[in-house]
């Protein structure tokens, strides 16, 4: 029998890059999205894995929902990933940021448990828990959240942690640093980048307005990132572990690197708006995969020009990697 995989927040960046890479090893691949039947689910289409998925309408904020879900698919595994998952938007919707999280991830592990199904979850953490660091983040370090986002993310966190002590569900958390791909919204800043920069070059008269360009973050490639996700639930006993490349570069590096390989300086087409900063922002973020790189035998191959290469190929029509090497 092959495994079955029953994915919240199938219709993200994530989501669709892991229905592509489960499905490519033979799994029974199910998703949800809060109403199936009218979600447009571009993403999938987009990496050509829509046909190879079955789709349910749940909501991770309703708990009888999860429950529906969940006894339907009967999973092996479950990957959570749904959840508002701009760290910007949470300044703006702090209340639903929380709950779609925090009360999501709680839905989901009480559902598991009161089935008894001997399934694995994994959730999807996030680097943004550290707040600033002066040397790369591991499993150790303490969480400093600096965002609705953040603090959502950690309590999630925690709860998994909790439901694994207390009652022995296999249950892990997957602490990843900034991944980027061609399947991010536009209102992500690196997608944001990469696009105007592609139009700018083809001739666009418009000009790019950044905030804070001195932030400096870990930015990894999406698919090697859904493959550690994977990993982390094939291992005898869960653990939660930090996913990221461990090098860190400024806005203004990833502005000037991607405008490098249009053959433009970007200085003569960026403008900066202080309205884009965020109430509170994070200085300096990178973190630690070396445990993974001990326990999965993961680690980054790709670093953040090549992951620029990557997007810039998807903006002007050719073909991009959508499975980790």
């Amino acid at each position: 029998m092959n495994k079955k995989a029953l994915i919240f927040g199938i219709s993200g960046q994530d989501g669709a890059l892991l229905a592509l890479f489960l499905a490519n090893r033979d799994y029974e691949v199910h998703g949800t999205s809060r109403d199936a039947q009218v979600s447009s689910f571009a993403n999938l289409d987009r990496v050509g894995v829509r046909d190879r998925v079955s789709l349910h309408s749940a909501a991770t904020t309703d708990f009888r929902s999860v429950l529906q879900v969940l006894s339907k698919v009967v999973p092996d595994e479950v990957y959570l990933l749904a959840g508002q998952s701009s760290v910007g938007l949470s300044f703006e919707q702090p209340a639903e940021t929380l709950e779609s999280i925090a009360m999501g991830t709680l839905n989901l592990l009480e559902a598991i448990r009161f089935f008894g199904f001997p399934t694995r979850l994994y959730n999807a953490g996030s680097g943004e828990c550290f707040g600033n660091v002066s040397v790369p983040a591991d499993d150790e370090t303490a969480f400093r959240p600096r965002s609705p986002y953040a603090v959502a993310k950690a309590s999630a966190h925690w709860a998994v942690a909790n439901y694994r002590e207390a009652y022995g569900l296999f249950a892990c958390t997957g602490i990843l640093f900034n991944h980027e791909s061609p399947l991010r919204p536009s209102r992500f800043v690196t997608r944001k980048i990469v696009a105007a920069a592609c139009r700018i070059a083809a001739g666009s008269k418009e000009r790019l307005k950044l905030g804070n360009l001195d932030i400096e973050r870990d930015w990894g490639w999406a698919p090697e990132y859904v493959q550690a996700m994977w990993l982390m639930l094939q291992q005898p006993t869960a653990q939660d572990l930090v996913i990221a490349t461990g090098k860190a570069h400024s806005l203004r590096q990833f502005v000037q690197f991607t405008f490098d390989e249009l053959g433009l300086d970007w200085q003569q087409y960026v403008d900066i708006d202080d309205s884009l900063r965020r109430p509170a922002d994070i200085a300096h973020s990178v973190g630690s995969s070396a445990k993974a790189e001990r326990i999965l035998y993961w680690r980054a191959m790709h670093d953040v020009r090549a992951v620029i290469r990557f997007m810039i190929d998807a903006e002007q029509g050719r073909p991009w990697p959508m499975i980790a090497p």
